[in-house]
């Protein structure tokens, strides 16, 4: 998916984004970038593929070479990314994260008025390229923004550095977060809130869908106020969120440990213990324990220093490996043992398969599985959510295949919570792996524990909605 950071400062502010862009590490793995503006020398800039190494290894050596009070960062799942443009509006650096699905149209369309693209060594546009250029056809950057918000279909969140300060633009749905932080002589705007502790700031302010606003070290000037209408993605508090990081006021570890204590009061399951799946099934399942009254036990750990996240390689084979290589069996907390394992999700299912097998292998006597969310049935359309071509990628997608013969047939009733349809899938899936008992949380449940309106959260991967 991708996070940024940006801050502006009475100081050098380079320590500040170096770590503050370190902190949406683990939103993304392909690309990293900063960008600072120093006011004798410009803009300065530097990017790094992260495929093989670490954003702090690859920009130690850089630091350096950048200077100044003001400075944007990035860590792409997509594109090389910041850019830095000199246009009527200014010379300034973005960076986005974004989803573009008619990227195709918008190129072509911009084409025939005059503009070109540099070409990315893939031999496709550079998405945030794109957005610049739509950007830079407004009379100012609010109207330029506006009409990357009429243009584009899918998603699109920003931080632009100027020499006046940086504009942060919320996507229009508020599909991806946008957090003020505020210290003495400083503010910053980022993905993810957690980046603030450890720097001094306080969260200030949750930018709105569709609002724009001017950042100085002084404060912050609203210039485009947010839309009504909101769809935040739910899947930020199932998955891809830091524990300590908040979105709209709701905090990413309390929205996972109220989900699982509200299935484990009502789950009728008999089990010795209870283990989270590393990292972000930990706090569903700590929820689980204390709602159920079972122990907690660790008895699987991941190896964190140097596998990444399971969905980001492209490849199934690499997926698989990273998948059974990062978690790490403790025999002495499984052996004899009915264990309760609470997982964020099943996407493909490479985890579940791998991880279910090491367990029996190591003595465990029953493995039940409860999972964060509802089955995910529809492919993401507007945000880098996986690396999946097609919705078959989806356990659940072949599953119903299997059930129907088309993957695309009665995908409503199968969303429905407690249908015929939900039941036998659910009791398919938990068939194919081997499990005890499987079971799932309920959309309702997931809602009510991030608590904020149906509305306004994004459920489509769950449910099939989509706005707009």
């Amino acid at each position: 998916m991708g996070g940024f950071f940006g801050t502006v400062s009475r100081q050098n502010c380079v320590t500040d984004l170096y770590y503050g862009t370190d902190y949406n590490s683990h939103l993304g793995t392909k690309r990293g970038g900063m960008a600072t503006y120093h006011e004798e020398s410009g803009f300065i800039r530097s990017i790094h593929n992260l495929e093989s190494s670490y954003f702090r290894t690859k920009f130690e050596p850089d630091l350096q070479k950048f200077k100044g009070n003001s400075g944007i960062g990035i860590i792409s799942d997509t594109d090389p990314q910041p850019i830095i443009i000199n246009s009527h509006l200014g010379k300034f650096a973005i960076v986005t994260v974004a989803k573009i699905h008619n990227l195709k149209e918008l190129e072509d369309e911009l084409l025939k008025e005059g503009f070109h693209f540099s070409e990315l060594s893939s031999g496709k546009t550079n998405p945030t390229e794109l957005i610049a250029l739509l950007i830079v056809k407004g009379k100012s950057f609010v109207e330029g923004i506006e009409n990357v918000y009429n243009k584009v279909k899918g998603s699109c969140s920003m931080l632009i550095l100027t020499e006046e300060g940086i504009l942060a633009a919320r996507d229009k749905w508020g599909r991806t977060p946008i957090i003020l932080g505020k210290k003495e002589g400083a503010m910053a705007a980022t993905s993810e809130s957690s980046c603030f502790p450890n720097l001094d700031y306080e969260i200030c302010y949750y930018v709105g869908p569709g609002e724009i606003v001017r950042l100085s070290a002084d404060g912050m000037e609203q210039l485009r106020k947010p839309n009504e209408q909101m769809q935040v993605c739910s899947f930020l508090w199932v998955y891809y969120g830091f524990p300590a990081s908040c979105y709209e006021a709701k905090n990413v570890e309390d929205v996972r440990f109220t989900s699982g204590y509200e299935m484990g009061i009502t789950d009728q399951s008999e089990v010795d213990c209870v283990c989270g799946i590393p990292g972000s099934g930990v706090g569903m399942a700590l929820g689980y324990a204390e709602g159920k009254g079972v122990p907690y036990h660790r008895a699987i750990v991941k190896y964190t220093p140097t596998w990444p996240r399971s969905f980001t390689p492209s490849n199934q084979e690499l997926r698989s490996l990273v998948a059974k290589m990062k978690l790490i069996p403790n025999r002495a907390m499984l052996d004899g043992k009915r264990l309760l394992f609470c997982d964020d999700s099943i996407v493909r299912g490479t985890q579940l398969r791998d991880n279910v097998k090491v367990l029996y292998d190591y003595g465990a006597k029953e493995v039940h599985m409860r999972i964060a969310c509802p089955p995910i049935i529809y492919g993401c359309p507007f945000l880098g959510f996986s690396s999946s071509k097609s919705p078959l990628e989806l356990i659940a997608r072949r599953m119903i295949k299997e059930l129907e013969g088309d993957e695309n047939k009665n995908l409503g009733k199968y969303a429905q919570t407690d249908s015929p349809e939900y039941k036998r899938l659910v009791q398919m899936i938990a068939e194919r792996f081997n499990l005890s008992s499987l079971r799932f949380n309920t959309l309702e449940t997931l809602v009510k524990a991030i608590g904020l309106p149906k509305c306004k959260v994004c459920t489509h991967c769950f449910d099939g909605s989509s706005c707009f």
